[in-house]
């Protein structure tokens, strides 16, 4: 329970961020009906989720069986991570409702790929982000990670879209900039931890 509970609050802090697919998610919130909002939302869920599986059990995978490999992962990714907290913890960029969002899904499903498995920052940020996680954890406790990961995503989306769509009046660039704020502290915090693992690993 405890590593579902992990990877929920993980997934919930790597995936809220207000980057490309949120504002996306926001936009169609904002300007679409809650019914056209809740499907461009399932498309987003679905390349998030994929390429959450493809970075944990891709390159998560390949690492565990080398300890230099984890060391190096681990290493690097604490750094990546704790640079990701700092960054959104900066960040200034928030939505803008006037992005055309009424498209055929079509393009939709296009538009969604490519934010999210042509965008090589996002491909690089999560696999070491959750492949470092993958060689913390003890192998049992993989697939409950995983899936509060995946749960995270769900939730997340369908909730931001829900919520766009009933205040759309009140989803302010203010209430974005604390979302960045909370989720910067909590990678932060992240990245620290993925640190003292690699600190262990090196002291046995």
């Amino acid at each position: 329970m405890l590593a579902f509970l992990q990877g929920l609050s993980l997934g919930l802090a790597y995936v809220a961020p207000i980057g490309v697919q949120n504002l996306f998610v926001i936009n169609a919130g904002l300007a679409q009906s809650r019914a056209e909002a809740y499907r461009t939302a399932l498309i987003v869920i679905f390349f998030d989720v994929t390429l959450a599986l493809a970075g944990f059990f891709g390159i998560g995978a390949l690492i565990e069986h080398s300890e230099l490999i984890r060391k190096g992962v681990l290493l690097v990714g604490s750094f990546v991570v704790m640079y990701m907290g700092g960054r959104l913890m900066l960040s200034r960029e928030v939505a803008n409702p006037a992005v055309n969002v009424n498209i055929p899904i079509l393009k939709t499903i296009g538009m969604a790929c490519v934010v999210t498995w042509f965008n090589p920052q996002a491909i690089i940020d999560v696999s070491l982000l959750l492949g470092s996680f993958r060689v913390a954890l003890p192998p049992e406790d993989a697939t409950r990670f995983i899936l509060g990961v995946v749960c995270a995503s769900c939730l997340w989306f369908l909730t931001l879209t829900t919520v766009s769509s009933l205040f759309k009046n009140r989803f302010t660039p203010r209430l974005l900039r604390v979302i960045n704020l909370v989720c910067g502290l909590v990678i932060l915090f992240y990245g620290a931890k993925l640190g003292w693992s690699f600190v262990e690993l090196v002291r046995g």
